[in-house]
């Protein structure tokens, strides 16, 4: 059985701001360590970082290494992946998370591949079993089944999680932790330097779906891009945001950037409003951490009513409508 070391989390960092979703990892980081009674560290690449330890000690972090060097921002794939192999080659961590973003789906599989140590990606749950072995829990065969993924023989074992799907929470806000700082050029070599970034554009996504207390979701059921001009109305009515299922994305009912699910955004709003989506667990993968949930669906046997709270069967034409005047009267 491999030895039993520490819990490692790469935090994906941009103007020295760290990602939400490292955060997030953080926080599971933090209950793994807890569980298997060890450290929990975190890794810093890139430059300009005094500001990193700040934004992460508070959840938990008990080691920080940090690569600092005007070289690795913005993120290039060779560097950090040299870095993480090194690194993790040294330090042998038995877990070792990141996020399921556009970077992390890069550097994962590079850094596992390297290691031959294997990857699951896009978990949704993570836990430790009597064994020790960190369960990595996703959605598999086009989410018609819940996988329970373990490895039991490489080292580390790698999993990454989308932003959204872990809780983040403050440990204590004042914590400080180790700072171990590297000499760059040991760990990477000149070549891995071949590419570096001319230019770089970033459009920022036009919808905050992700942070609004209410969002207003339709799937394929709701008919029309028309009828999702009512999901428009009943969202600015709540002072909420339109949300959709993959098969409203891809009819064209809404944007992908409103997607919501297993290949879209992980939501947990206060109030999930469910207008014709029948709750294909890839759906319910990314918004079942909804506190209260209402779905309008004109059939009662529709899954999603299963896990909702409230359960209006009818048609999105009948029921959106009196949602709405009902709110604007509510809130007057």
């Amino acid at each position: 059985m491999p030895e039993m070391n520490n819990v490692y989390v790469y935090c994906e960092i941009e103007d020295g701001v760290v990602a939400e979703v490292s955060q997030e990892l953080l926080t599971k980081g933090r209950s793994l360590a807890a569980r298997l009674n060890c450290r929990l560290e975190a890794v810093a690449v890139g430059h300009a970082l005094e500001g990193v330890g700040p934004q992460v000690f508070p959840y938990g972090v008990d080691v920080l290494h940090v690569f600092d060097d005007a070289r690795l921002a913005p993120y290039t794939s060779l560097p950090h992946a040299a870095i993480l192999t090194k690194l993790f080659e040294r330090e042998k961590p038995q877990i070792a998370l990141m996020g399921a973003t556009s970077l992390g789906r890069d550097l994962g599989p590079r850094v596992s591949s390297a290691l031959g140590s294997g990857l699951t990606a896009d978990c949704t749950s993570l836990e430790i079993d009597e064994q020790n072995l960190l369960l990595q829990i996703r959605p598999a065969f086009g989410g018609n089944i819940i996988a329970t993924i373990i490895n039991p023989d490489c080292r580390p074992q790698m999993a990454t999680v989308r932003e959204g799907v872990m809780k983040k929470e403050v440990q204590n806000a004042f914590a400080t932790g180790e700072i171990k700082s590297y000499q760059v050029n040991s760990y990477v070599n000149e070549a891995d330097f071949a590419v570096s970034v001319i230019e770089r554009r970033m459009e920022k996504s036009k919808t905050n779906i992700k942070a609004s207390g209410v969002i207003v979701a339709g799937g394929y059921g709701v008919g029309s891009k028309e009828n999702f001009q009512l999901l428009h109305e009943l969202a600015a009515a709540t002072g909420g945001q339109v949300g959709a299922s993959r098969a409203a994305v891809d009819a064209g009912f809404a944007e992908h950037e409103r997607q919501i699910g297993q290949t879209g955004l992980t939501v947990r709003p206060k109030l999930y409003i469910a207008c014709g989506i029948s709750g294909q667990i890839q759906h319910l993968a990314g918004m079942q951490e909804s506190a209260i949930v209402i779905s309008v669906n004109n059939d009662p046997n529709a899954p999603i009513n299963a896990i909702a709270d409230y359960v209006i069967t009818g048609t999105v034409e009948e029921v959106i409508p009196k949602m709405i005047r009902f709110y604007r009267k509510n809130t007057q």
